[in-house]
């Protein structure tokens, strides 16, 4: 069993800042996330889309912005339980126990739920066979890019993470081939600009409106067959990555108890983002109440209010004084120390 202070659900961005506010109070965090690596959707789905609302940062890539998050947290040293969705919920002598849908069981005081718009779930297409070829040529992710190289790739969706993917994958992979059921493209103008030059520099191909229809192969996929207005054509590829997005999934918190309004989790913003449970919270574009913006922002306001409510409930009658980091710098759990920098001051006579 792991024991911690306060669980995390959710390794997004939210997430991962409130392992930095909580650190800073001397709290350990564990994180619990269903996708195989931290970042959430900034890492899952649109790591290459560039972010223009984080403060003192003009423009930064959802990758980066990531990286940088991991950076700021390492001094913290969070657990990670990763591939796993928090499924069964108790609570005995004070303290919360979270089960996985992987028996994993983590003990805390505290649950802070951070988990964006809920679990996520590929939002699949509707075709034969498909269970047949997952993970034998067709994927809802990507993790490592370089698994493309040399391969023929067809990718499929009209949205910023299907763009983004083709324009990565077009300088690794043998050829990328891109279809959609409409001729217009969801994503951002730029992406869209990227890759019609693409196309025009014989860098890849785009099929335009396509529906899938067939899956072919025997061991694994070998092509796809398309529909374009009556005709059927057939595109050999080792791989078929349909980006369709993630379906948020809400029944787990509904079963621990937890009211939900507007396909959120209502908390009291009022004081310090707690659900209708005492000691579980929810931040981020997971929770609602009157007034919520869902920025990655907003979840970083919050999840620093939230822990140092947090604080009161793990160490009961302990006043917590805040100290602004200038002042005390950064004491971290591997023996690390940022100190602050002095300001010297000069007198004038």
């Amino acid at each position: 069993m792991i024991d911690t202070d306060i669980v995390v659900i959710g390794a997004g961005p939210t997430g991962l800042f409130t392992v930095f506010e909580a650190g800073l109070l001397g709290m350990r965090c564990h994180l619990v996330d269903s996708l195989t690596k931290p970042g959430g959707q900034c890492a899952e789905i649109y790591p290459n889309k560039p972010i223009y609302d984080i403060p003192a940062y003009p423009e930064i890539m959802a990758g980066e912005l990531i990286d940088k998050l991991l950076e700021q947290i390492k001094p913290f040293s969070p657990g990670y339980t990763l591939g796993e969705t928090a499924e069964k919920l108790s609570k005995s002598e004070g303290k919360f126990l979270i089960t996985t849908d992987k028996n994993t069981q983590i003990s805390a005081k505290v649950i802070a739920i951070a988990g964006g718009l809920g679990n996520f779930e590929p939002r699949k297409p509707v075709i034969d066979d498909l269970n047949k070829f997952e993970d034998n040529g067709v994927q809802y992710s990507i993790v490592d890019p370089k698994k493309f190289q040399g391969k023929n790739v067809v990718i499929s969706g009209g949205g910023d993470s299907a763009l983004d993917w083709t324009i990565v994958l077009s300088e690794i992979a043998n050829k990328v081939t891109l279809i959609h059921r409409r001729n217009q493209f969801r994503g951002a103008v730029d992406s869209v600009n990227k890759i019609q030059k693409l196309k025009d520099k014989n860098k890849l191909d785009i099929i335009t409106p396509a529906i899938l229809k067939k899956l072919n192969g025997k061991n694994k996929l070998e092509s796809i067959d398309v529909a374009i207005d009556n005709e059927i054509i057939n595109i050999p590829t080792d791989y078929l990555i349909p980006l369709y997005g993630l379906v948020p999934k809400m029944d787990v918190f509904k079963s621990w108890g937890l009211e939900i309004e507007k396909n959120a989790i209502k908390v009291n913003n009022s004081l310090d983002y707690q659900t209708n449970k005492e000691g579980i919270y929810a931040i981020g574009d997971i929770n609602y109440y009157p007034g919520k913006l869902k920025l990655i922002l907003s979840g970083f306001h919050e999840a620093a209010i939230m822990c140092h409510s947090a604080y009161q409930i793990i160490n009961p009658g302990k006043k917590n004084i805040l100290k602004y980091t200038t002042v005390s710098g950064i004491s971290g759990f591997d023996g690390t120390k940022k100190e602050p920098k002095k300001t010297q001051i000069n007198s004038f006579k």
